[in-house]
């Protein structure tokens, strides 16, 4: 009985790290620092300035971590994105310091990114995408 126990949590331990593994890690060709280029009825003029961006690269030894920021606040959160397009983003918080000419930006941002569901990479450009239909497209930060 006992070792019909100890199997059994061993086998229920090995797959809840396989399964915490699996879903903590960024596939390789997302792991970039990624600029924000449309979004919304917002100016691109608006983002570059603020130097919007979304950093998918975060070191190795926080997977599935993101960091993001459009001109004021630093935003954070885990990403997991699933082999068939899938994205999630959840956990998400920023600090909260008042920007006036970037707080409609930064809103935005934090409100719409959990409802992105899916996300495509076409060349240097990511496009995550909501059921909606809304989008934020990045380009890739160093592509030239």
């Amino acid at each position: 009985m006992k070792k019909l126990i100890s199997a059994t949590f061993g086998i229920i331990a090995l797959l809840f790290l396989a399964n915490c593994t699996t879903q903590s890690t960024i596939p390789e060709n997302i792991k970039r620092y990624w600029m924000l280029v449309e979004f919304q009825d917002f100016n691109k003029d608006v983002m570059v300035t603020n130097k919007a961006h979304l950093n998918l690269a975060i070191k190795n030894e926080m997977p599935g971590k993101f960091s993001a920021n459009m001109g004021c606040n630093s935003m954070f959160g885990t990403a997991t994105f699933g082999t068939s397009g899938s994205v999630k983003f959840s956990a998400v918080g920023s600090t909260m310091m008042y920007c006036e000419q970037n707080m409609d930006l930064e809103k935005a941002f934090i409100e719409n990114l959990p409802k992105m569901t899916r996300y495509k990479v076409e060349g240097q450009f990511l496009t995550l995408s909501a059921p909606s239909g809304e989008q934020m497209k990045f380009a890739a930060a160093d592509w030239d």
